[in-house]
C-alpha cells in the first residue's frame, strides 16, 4: 500500500518548532518565511540542543544572511515549480516580487553561493517535478509539460534528456516496468 503526501511547509515547520521550542519553554515568533525570532535570551547549550533536534527533521541553521537569502530563493523557486496554481509571470519577475530584491542582485548573489544561475536551478527543479509527476500521477507529457510552463512537450524533452540523460518517454517506460516487475512480486 502506497500514500501519496501533500505538504504544507509553513503548517509543518511550525509544529516542528512549537513541538522542540515549546517544550524547552523557549517564545519564539516567525518572522518571515524560514526565519526564525526568539524572544527570549537562548543560552549557547540551548542552541546546541536545539541545532540537534532540529537536524534530525533535515533541518539546519543557516549562519550567515546571503545563505539565509540563498536558501529563500530555492524555497520559493521550489514552491513556484511545484504550485498546481499558474505563475503567469517570467520567474526572474516572480521572484523579485517575492523576495523584494532586484533579480540582479538575486542572481548574482545566487551564483556567487551556489556556483550556478538561477536559471539552471529552476530548469534542475522542473526536471525532478516532472519526473515526480511522471511516477505519480497519470498525466501526458503534454499536461506536465502544460503544468510546468514549457512552451511545448519538445522544450520539455530537449531539457528532461540534457538532465537526465534520458526522454521523458523512456523515463516512463522504465517507471511502467518497474511497476510491472512490482506487481508480479
Amino acid at each position: 500500500m502506497k500514500l501519496y503526501l501533500k505538504f504544507d511547509f509553513n503548517t509543518l515547520g511550525k509544529a516542528i518548532l512549537d513541538d522542540l521550542l515549546g517544550g524547552r519553554n523557549i517564545r519564539y515568533r516567525i518572522a518571515s518565511f524560514g526565519e526564525v525570532e526568539f524572544l527570549d535570551a537562548v543560552s549557547k547549550k540551548e542552541m546546541e540542543e536545539i541545532t540537534a533536534s532540529l537536524g534530525t527533521y533535515g533541518i539546519e541553521i543557516i549562519e550567515n544572511q546571503k545563505s539565509a537569502l540563498v536558501q529563500k530563493v530555492k524555497d520559493v523557486i521550489f514552491d513556484m515549480v511545484s504550485s498546481e496554481k499558474d505563475v503567469n509571470v517570467k520567474a526572474s519577475v516572480y521572484l523579485a516580487e517575492q523576495l523584494n530584491h532586484s533579480y540582479g542582485y538575486l542572481s548574482n548573489l545566487f551564483s556567487e553561493v551556489t556556483y550556478t544561475s538561477i536559471e539552471n536551478y529552476i530548469i534542475l527543479q522542473k526536471i525532478e517535478h516532472a519526473k515526480q509527476l511522471i511516477v505519480n500521477d497519470k498525466l501526458t507529457l503534454t499536461e506536465i509539460a502544460y503544468r510546468l510552463n514549457y512552451s511545448s512537450v519538445a522544450h520539455l524533452s530537449t531539457q528532461f534528456k540534457n538532465t537526465t540523460g534520458i526522454t521523458p518517454s523512456q523515463f516512463q517506460k522504465i517507471v511502467a516496468k518497474r511497476r510491472e516487475i512490482a506487481n508480479m512480486k
